[in-house]
């Protein structure tokens, strides 16, 4: 992992804790990947809900969804929350994106993230 693609990951990963996201650690118990909750980070290091220690940010990828799965009904809302967005917070719009867990980073196609199945965010 690059230097560039730690900081990416890290970026995305900090915001991504309020949201109850899922990653894969590997790995994990028995030397087998582990499906696991984030709920924390502490520089390079991953606070995740299976043990108190930390875990290093390159044995985990967090599970995301592509944009190209947003149902027709989450499309209309995405609309609707952007076209209710307002130059004075424009958060507003991507923190929609990390509630519903989507890669709009590009993490996947980095092999930085993994594909969330499907319902694992229901």
């Amino acid at each position: 992992m690059t230097k560039e693609d730690k900081q990416l990951l890290l970026k995305d990963l900090c915001a991504r804790i309020p949201y109850r996201t899922f990653v894969c650690l590997n790995p994990g118990a028995y030397n087998k990947p582990e499906t696991c909750i984030l709920i924390g980070i502490d520089d390079e290091q991953v606070y995740l809900n299976i043990d108190s220690d930390p875990f290093r940010i390159d044995h985990i990828k967090p599970y995301l969804r592509l944009m190209s799965s947003m149902t027709m009904e989450e499309q209309r809302e995405y609309i609707s929350v952007a076209r209710g967005m307002s130059l004075d917070n424009p958060s507003v719009l991507v923190d929609w994106l990390y509630e519903h867990h989507f890669d709009f980073r590009g993490l996947i196609e980095k092999s930085l993230a993994l594909v969330a199945p499907e319902g694992m965010y229901k």
